[in-house]
């Protein structure tokens, strides 16, 4: 476990210990991000253990299961389709297994891995601080039973990279599963 994130990170630290933006350029739009290269490697460690679900296919053989439609909240833009993995669903937060990966579907029926989200049960959260994951705090949301957080690592949001939504993520306007969330 500990090997694969040194390896990613020797990476995007690079031989000088620099993080820049040539050794980051898969991710334009998201690195450098502007919270500075700790998050940064944040996300490569995130992106790095992803990447393998990029695909939906991929996401429900390693235990992750569609939980929502599109979920939407105009003008603020969307989230996406949450595929979660309810045996990751506790107090821990890994960047390596984070709970949900976030779709968007394309309009070739297509999905697209956007971000994910890190969930922590508000009713296993005993701590009187919030929950958190590459130095941000997760936000409760009391209407669904958890603290949340969502990173977008594979799709920049203008709204910034832990913005709850997305403005740039469509939900599809035939989609009959089309919801709104508060969270």
């Amino acid at each position: 476990m500990f090997g694969g994130m040194v390896v990613v990170l020797a990476l995007v630290s690079g031989a000088a210990g620099q993080t820049t933006t040539k050794n980051m350029g898969e991710a334009p739009g998201i690195l450098p991000s502007s919270f500075g290269e700790t998050v940064d490697r944040g996300v490569m460690t995130l992106r790095g253990a992803t990447t393998k679900f990029k695909t939906t296919e991929a996401a429900e053989a390693a235990g992750y299961k569609q939980v929502t439609g599109c979920v939407e909240h105009q003008p603020a833009g969307a989230m996406g389709y949450h595929f979660q993995n309810n045996a990751l669903l506790d107090t821990t937060l890994d960047l390596e297994h984070p709970e949900v990966l976030v779709y968007e579907k394309m309009p070739d029926g297509a999905f697209h891995l956007n971000g994910v989200e890190f969930l922590v049960p508000i009713s296993a959260w005993k701590s009187a601080d919030p929950p958190r994951v590459m130095g941000q705090a997760l936000i409760k949301a009391d209407s669904i039973g958890f603290w949340f957080l969502h990173v977008w690592a594979w799709k920049p949001s203008p709204s910034g990279l832990f913005a709850p939504w997305n403005p740039d993520v469509k939900c599809p306007e035939a989609s009959s599963m089309s919801q709104s969330m508060s969270h």
